[in-house]
């Protein structure tokens, strides 16, 4: 094992945030596997509290034995902001997970770094030119395919699960930015801090006391969850956003496999040429952000 990490850690800086993402989605289709487990007899909005909850838990001691300093940030106000809109998003996410398809919440969570660019145009002031303005709409008619509306029932599910991604890809600038000055320890524990009160007032009104099997499936999401965000932030933190993203679309193969073997659900063509449409989009708007890293977390000037 120690051999292993010796060998990845003497990989280049893309390289590792590459793997490390490829290793966020694995572990995420895990998660979203259990949610909809054990969504059948608990409510997402719980099933999302105590996740946060034992989330807290296992990364008490970890900040315990590194030392609080990881902890100390002068971005707290957009952590506060960060959490916000994360817990909104994760509330958003959770009921869609059993309402739809996996293969489908995948591919539409695709879109987040559409919204990502977006923000980043008006948060960041980056230039959009005509380019990626087109890599875009690629994007956007991909969602339109998953989502045919007019021709079928945009079901609620749809709804929320993108406005999960436009949550999580406007969160994805604002950890981008935390992450010049903040570890990956502190980011993630602040996350799932200013998360918790949020996930505690959603689930009250649906509460029922998990049996303690259930206890047990809830802290293996908050595994996954919390080994999920710690991969990102890393990742970010070794690589570019844009060229990270990409790789992130390997979920939908791994959602389509899991989504047919256990709960029975074939992707339609829809999804499967909606998800490879935004998929080119987000390869493409990689491309173009491809620079060096001096150049990376520039702000670039108008007209530049």
């Amino acid at each position: 094992m120690r051999a292993a990490l010796r060998w990845f850690g003497e990989l280049p800086g893309t390289l590792r945030g590459i793997g490390l993402i490829l290793l966020a989605g694995l572990m995420g289709t895990a998660m979203m596997t259990l949610v909809r487990l054990l969504g059948a007899d608990l409510h997402p909005f719980e099933i999302n509290f105590f996740r946060t909850v034992f989330s807290l838990l296992m990364l008490a001691p970890v900040v315990l034995r590194r030392g609080l300093r990881h902890l100390r940030t002068p971005r707290l106000g957009l952590h506060m902001l960060r959490g916000l809109i994360n817990g909104c998003a994760q509330l958003s996410f959770f009921m869609a997970l059993v309402m739809i398809p996996l293969a489908q919440i995948s591919a539409l969570s695709f879109t987040a770094p559409l919204f990502t660019t977006v923000t980043a145009v008006v948060v960041l002031g980056e230039v959009i030119r005509v380019r990626r303005i087109t890599a875009l709409a690629v994007g956007i008619a991909g969602t339109w395919l998953i989502l045919r509306p007019g021709v079928v029932d945009v079901e609620l599910g749809s709804i929320l699960a993108l406005c999960g991604a436009l949550g999580w890809g406007v969160t994805m600038i604002v950890v981008k930015i935390i992450s010049r000055t903040d570890s990956a320890i502190g980011i993630t524990f602040y996350g799932a801090l200013f998360i918790a009160p949020i996930a505690l007032i959603a689930a009250i009104p649906f509460w029922r006391t998990p049996t303690l099997v259930e206890l047990a499936w809830l802290a293996a999401i908050a595994v996954f969850a919390t080994l999920v965000h710690l991969c990102f932030n890393q990742a970010i933190k070794e690589a570019d956003l844009t060229v990270l993203l990409p790789f992130d679309f390997t979920r939908l193969i791994w959602a389509a496999i899991v989504g047919y073997l256990i709960f029975a659900e074939a992707p339609s063509i829809w999804t499967w040429v909606g998800g490879a449409m935004i998929f080119t989009a987000g390869t493409y708007l990689a491309i173009r952000e491809g620079r060096p890293r001096g150049a990376r977390d520039a702000v670039p000037p108008p007209g530049a």
